[in-house]
């Protein structure tokens, strides 16, 4: 079981940063599969960004790549998402997702522990 907690969204305007927080409590951050994903209103969850094992090996859908960096902290047991060169099309509520064990890290259904969600609203 593990228990998250994600901060740090806001509203910034085009070209900006953010960065999110997602905490965890129960086991270390580095045993599970950790995935970001955001909703926009009207449209499905999708996948952003993963950080996968021990090794920390990370994957980007292909809209984020160069912009978003994903990341984690395994003594504050804390994931991380930078967020460089944002657009009006990030505005989302972003989630951040957990499982253990083999996950298919770009699919809603692959994570079984959600956090609340924290909302990133970028202007023009």
């Amino acid at each position: 079981q593990v228990h998250l907690v994600e901060s740090g969204g806001g509203l910034v305007q085009a070209g900006g940063s953010l960065r999110l927080s997602c905490a965890a409590s129960g086991r270390a951050v580095n045993s599970y599969g950790m995935g970001w994903f955001r909703q926009a209103p009207g449209k499905d969850r999708e996948f952003v960004a993963a950080i996968m094992g021990r090794v920390g090996s990370t994957y980007y859908t292909d809209s984020v790549k160069g912009r978003f960096t994903i990341s984690r902290d395994n003594a504050k047991n804390t994931v991380y998402l930078q967020m460089n060169s944002l657009k009006p099309e990030d505005t989302a509520v972003y989630y951040c997702a957990a499982q253990y064990g083999s996950v298919r890290y770009q699919e809603v259904s692959g994570y079984t522990f959600w956090g609340q969600g924290t909302q990133v609203t970028v202007s023009s």
